[in-house]
């Protein structure tokens, strides 16, 4: 059994495609075994109790430190033999803690084609950059600001009459059939990294 825990802090629209790509068969027979947020009203707790996932929620203010509260993730994560940590729209940086544990091991995605538009707002920064084609990119975390490996990526175009709104739209839509494509990849042991160079076998 392949077992992936979801990080998420805010709707969860990839935790749910996430989840319903394991409900369907179609994650490479890994299993979403626990959703991990920071923000306990968030919708995506709603959406993990629907699709019967355990969570694991908390308030960072309660802690002293993201290392006090990551290392009590970290033992939920070890006591459920989880294999892969997916990061989906988590809202805290992630310390050594983490990282080093699960090095090769934890995936981000971001709404642009690395290294273009890393950090904060990508879409705004596409848009105002005024160019043609931006995407998504599946990378793995190291502990810098999306500065990991390249694991997947998928270009987005950007018409004349695409708004904000509209390409928010098209970069969801592209997250939500490549990150269940790429745990899948993991599950299925297609997946091998030397340095930075990433490859998925099949893909």
């Amino acid at each position: 059994m392949f077992r992936v825990a979801v990080f998420a802090s805010g709707q969860g629209s990839n935790f749910q495609a996430l989840a319903d790509a394991a409900a369907a068969g179609r994650l490479g027979g890994a299993t979403v075994d626990l959703l991990v947020c920071d923000k306990p009203e968030a919708p995506v707790v709603k959406r993990a109790e629907a699709a019967g996932v355990d969570t694991f929620v908390f308030r960072p203010k309660e802690y002293d430190s993201r290392e006090a509260y990551e290392t009590e993730i970290k033992a939920e994560l070890e006591s459920r033999g989880i294999d892969l940590i997916v990061l989906a729209g988590y809202m805290r940086l992630i310390t050594p803690v983490l990282v080093e544990s699960y090095s090769g091991r934890m995936v981000n995605i971001h709404p642009s084609l690395l290294p273009a538009f890393a950090g904060k707002d990508a879409i705004g920064q596409a848009l105002d950059y005024g160019v043609k084609l931006t995407g998504i990119t599946v990378h793995l975390v190291d502990g810098g600001m999306d500065t990991g490996a390249v694991v997947a990526q998928q270009a987005v175009e950007i018409t004349a009459e695409d708004s904000r709104e509209s390409l928010e739209a098209k970069i969801h839509a592209a997250e939500t059939k490549l990150y269940p494509e790429v745990v899948a990849a993991f599950a299925e042991g297609r997946v091998t990294v030397e340095g930075r160079k990433v490859t998925l076998v099949g893909r």
